[in-house]
């Protein structure tokens, strides 16, 4: 891959990564509920689930969503569905503490690595990195380097946000603020499927 085409990538791969969207917003509010240590495996799934996600789509699987455009649209409402349920359970943690029936576990490393493959923004990025980075010659090698690369830009971009949670956990010891806060991650949440109902 020339050098200047790589430097685009690495800069197309760092503000998709880093910018809002249900992977992050998910981190935020597990940074303030569980902290940064127990967040890393889900940290930890998105990158690697994403970097799986990058090498299948590189390996020819828009072609199945090109030739057969339901499984795409099935994928898309699917992921939807996902979404809803994940901010429902978003709105409803408690406190790390809690001992009752609102209290939460932060996702797992397989959770977050298995929704790459339905959350909707995760297939836009994999998808415009294939269609506009990939060259031509050495495909299969160019798929590997594409995919490690956003896997390595990724992990510190989403890192970010559950940083920024767990220094907002302290102000948000108090109960009505966090609660505030969890319904108000879930709102975004449910925002962020806009664009994925409207898109024909």
């Amino acid at each position: 891959m020339p050098l200047e085409l790589l430097g685009a990538f690495v800069l197309f791969a760092f503000v998709t990564s880093i910018t809002p969207g249900p992977n992050n917003m998910m981190l935020l509010a597990s940074g303030v509920n569980f902290g940064v240590r127990r967040t890393i495996p889900h940290m930890l799934g998105i990158s690697i689930g994403f970097l799986l996600l990058v090498v299948a789509v590189g390996l020819g699987l828009h072609q199945l969503f090109e030739r057969f455009p339901v499984t795409y649209t099935a994928l898309r409402y699917a992921g939807g569905a996902y979404l809803l349920y994940l901010a429902w359970k978003i709105a409803r943690s408690g406190a790390p503490e809690a001992k009752g029936e609102h209290s939460a576990k932060p996702m797992t490393f397989l959770q977050a690595a298995a929704f790459q493959w339905v959350n909707p923004k995760a297939w836009v990025m994999a998808i415009g990195a294939i269609a506009t980075y990939l060259p031509a010659n050495s495909w299969i090698g160019n798929v590997v380097l594409i995919a490690t690369l956003f896997a390595v830009v990724n992990l510190p971009s989403v890192g970010v946000w559950t940083v920024l949670g767990s220094l907002l956990r302290r102000w948000l010891e108090d109960p009505l603020r966090l609660r505030l806060f969890n319904v108000g991650m879930a709102a975004l949440l449910v925002a962020s499927l806009y664009p994925l109902f409207t898109r024909t």
